[in-house]
């Protein structure tokens, strides 16, 4: 299997265009998941057994909900949410359609890395802090999040990894990207210097991502 540099060079307007609509569908899905996954995330352990804000009720609805989705095949749920993504981006293709399945499976997969990263905090800081009659907020922001930054850190990363991989197979619907560009001329044209293309430069941009992670992680570390 050799690779047709020329080939390459003449596709070379498509590829750098598929890997903005990835890094586009990555950078809209992770923003999301941030902002809407690390409280629920939160919110899932302090509910908790034992914990400060213990609700079995809503512990119980919001694990089920994190659960349900989680247990859906991606491509099954970019099928599912067409309706849903029609009527929020008014389009059920490209990289902005792709990027509301990928918002939506993205969000319970940090919210139970968030929660399995505070569950690592010893009890014990949790309980010392609410003995001096630290309020819920401050417990939140003044101990959980600086205790578990680095172990969410490494969660950001991650889910990066996983919307990568999501990214990908977006392209199969249409949704655009490196996936995208994999399929229609990789894969329907037996092209075979597209797909080895497509597959180094996903091979290389992960192993970016995970360095940076790692990196960042361990420079916040304090311990």
């Amino acid at each position: 299997m050799g690779i047709d540099i020329q080939h390459v060079i003449e596709l070379w307007p498509d590829i750098l265009k598929a890997f903005g609509q990835t890094m586009y569908m990555i950078g809209i899905s992770l923003t999301v998941a941030i902002v809407i996954g690390l409280p629920l995330g939160i919110v899932l352990f302090i509910t908790d057994r034992g914990l400060f804000l213990e609700n079995r009720f809503v512990k119980g609805v919001l694990g089920f909900i994190v659960n349900m989705v989680r247990s859906i095949p991606f491509i099954i749920l970019l099928v599912a949410l067409i309706p849903l993504t029609k009527l929020l981006v008014d389009s059920t293709i490209g990289p902005a359609a792709a990027s509301v399945s990928l918002s939506v499976a993205a969000i319970p997969f940090f919210a139970r890395i968030v929660e399995t990263s505070l569950r690592e905090i010893d009890k014990g800081v949790i309980e010392a802090a609410v003995a001096v009659g630290a309020t819920p907020w401050m417990i939140i922001r003044d101990v959980l999040l600086p205790e578990a930054k680095s172990s969410i850190v490494q969660g950001v990363t991650m889910t990066i990894i996983s919307l990568v991989a999501y990214s990908a197979m977006a392209g199969v619907v249409g949704g655009g990207g490196i996936g995208d560009l994999a399929i229609r001329f990789g894969y329907y044209r037996y092209d075979n210097t597209i797909m080895v293309v497509t597959v180094v430069i996903l091979i290389v941009l992960v192993q970016i991502i995970q360095q940076l992670g790692d990196w960042t992680s361990k420079a916040i570390d304090k311990r």
